[in-house]
């Protein structure tokens, strides 16, 4: 049993039927459907009235509603007491999957750091399937995700998009391939290719562009900021959002740049996430306030420069 499959419960009987809840939720109604009837199959009670002409509480659904009621509530009261001392505690757990963290985060903790001079803010880098465990478990209060246009969101999470921008290729400023206007798919098989390892948005994204195809030499890693570090000592080229190389200080100072990929038109969205469930200490709340502000300067920004 989840606590997530008593809130979707919980929901379903305060709004009327399964559909207004799974549109509340941001869940598909088959995703809600299945969630409730594992419960069902747990408790051995049929809790929705499924009917072709929707789905609502059942009446034995009702007679456990209280329990429901019950059990949400304490472990509301939890985690306000949970939140009070994590506020206490003045620190701040932001999970980040490394791929826009510089040139976004650095003036987000700046300022964060102006306004909160006192709490602290822990940055974890870790995957995406990580991130997501660390908000639901307690562990992170906000999480920094990279998704592909198009990509099914969890459910769970409020997300907030923060920047939208292109796949491009990370190479080297005065390489050959800086002096390309864009660069193909064979273009990058040309030199070592530095690759996120399995698990990140960008190698799923790498693996489509080249369809299964291999450079001679690769490097496998785990960030992108080492991995335009690796750029500019020559190593290799990269693949990343435009977001993640775009006024970075090694793009400012002029020893990476960026082309496009010849042909492409994928998206790659930086979202911020937060639990649906519970109360985010205010901490967490202001920082995620200043990261939506930040980000709106940024694409502003980065539009200004791309007009003509």
């Amino acid at each position: 049993m989840r606590i997530e499959q008593l809130e979707y419960i919980a929901a379903v009987t305060r709004l009327g039927s399964l559909r207004r809840a799974a549109e509340a939720l941001h869940l598909s109604q088959p995703a809600l459907s299945e969630t409730v009837r594992n419960l069902e199959r747990e408790l051995g009670v049929d809790i929705l009235d499924r009917r072709r002409s929707g789905a609502k509480i059942s009446d034995e659904g009702r007679e456990l509603l209280p329990h429901i009621i019950g059990v949400l509530d304490a472990v509301d009261r939890l985690r306000r007491a949970a939140g009070e001392q994590h506020h206490s505690s003045r620190m701040v757990r932001l999970g980040t999957v490394n791929a826009a963290t510089v040139p976004l985060l650095v003036p987000v903790v700046r300022e964060f750091r102006a306004t909160h001079p006192r709490t602290q803010v822990e940055v974890v880098q870790a995957q995406q399937a990580d991130i997501h465990r660390g908000l639901l478990e307690g562990g992170l209060d906000l999480g920094l995700v990279n998704y592909l246009a198009g990509d099914d969101l969890p459910p769970g999470f409020h997300t907030t998009e923060l920047l939208r921008g292109r796949p491009v290729a990370c190479v080297r400023a005065g390489s050959p391939l800086a002096a390309l206007p864009a660069l193909t798919p064979d273009d990058l098989l040309t030199e070592p290719l530095i690759a996120m390892r399995s698990g990140y948005v960008m190698h799923r994204y790498l693996h489509r562009l080249l369809e299964g195809r291999h450079p001679a030499f690769s490097y496998s890693m785990d960030g992108a900021e080492m991995g335009k570090l690796m750029v500019a000592e020559g190593l290799g080229v990269t693949v990343l959002p435009d977001f993640s190389v775009l006024d970075d200080p090694l793009e400012r100072c002029g020893a990476i740049t960026s082309r496009p990929i010849e042909g492409d038109d994928t998206e790659v969205l930086l979202v911020l996430q937060r639990p649906l469930a519970g109360s985010a200490p205010r901490a967490a709340r202001d920082l995620h306030a200043i990261f939506v502000a930040t980000a709106a300067a940024q694409a502003s920004r980065t539009a200004r420069t791309a007009a003509p």
